[in-house]
């Protein structure tokens, strides 16, 4: 356990700097774009508008540059490292053995469990779009989360090679998206093309970060995770 758990570690924070990287570089200066939409007033009481800035500027909030960079840089690897420990420690409980080509195979459905499948419904949104309240947001992304996990799980023949069976996990699959991930009727100040470049470039990096996750893992595994043997003499 102690082996797997520095694994982890070591994995979840190359996968992390290596999504931060991505992060700063296509994402950030979206999310700075956006901003500038969000901060454009909205409401006809300018007076009421005031005041709530001045409440705002009370909080603190990480300077641009540095300071939020390293903040950024921070969450996103420590996340990294919560990501990894759920990975292989899945991996650990089903007893699969890992190396770089299972590892990738087990990054790749990281990616489809926890960004692909909840992003048809409910996509990465930038700053400034609306969304549906949290608590549904909530639900229904752990729901997708939980089921595809489960669909992949049952197709992949784990359970039993019985074909009824395995349709039963293509079922799982699209049942959050019969139901609908909950969305809000109130109109976007962002513009349409900069939220489609913000879900792609978010995309990517998260799909970058499962990868070299399920990649880097499945080798330091591979390569220190198994105890030699002891020769007694």
């Amino acid at each position: 356990m102690r082996r797997t758990f520095l694994i982890a570690v070591l994995a979840g924070t190359i996968a992390g700097l290596a999504w931060f990287s991505v992060q700063l570089f296509f994402v950030v200066p979206l999310i700075a774009r956006a901003e500038t939409y969000e901060s454009l007033p909205h409401h006809q009481d300018e007076h009421a508008s005031h005041s709530h800035r001045e409440e705002e500027s009370k909080d603190w909030h990480p300077a641009d540059g540095w300071q939020r960079n390293s903040l950024t840089a921070a969450a996103t690897v420590l996340t990294g490292i919560g990501l990894s420990a759920i990975l292989f420690g899945l991996a650990a409980a089903t007893g699969s053995k890992l190396d770089v080509l299972t590892g990738a195979l087990w990054g790749l459905a990281g990616f489809l469990c926890f960004t692909a499948a909840p992003a048809i419904g409910m996509p990465p949104q930038p700053p400034g779009v609306p969304l549906a309240d949290l608590g549904e947001r909530q639900i229904w992304w752990l729901t997708t989360v939980v089921l595809t996990a489960a669909g992949l799980w049952i197709i992949s023949g784990k359970t039993s090679k019985n074909t009824f069976i395995r349709l039963t996990g293509a079922v799982l699959l699209v049942i959050p998206h019969i139901v609908g991930a909950p969305v809000s009727s109130a109109d976007s100040s962002v513009p349409s093309e900069l939220v489609t470049k913000f879900v792609i470039a978010c995309t990517a990096a998260a799909a970058l970060f499962w990868i070299v996750l399920g990649t880097c893992g499945g080798y330091l595994v591979n390569r220190f995770g198994t105890p030699r043997p002891q020769h007694s003499t």
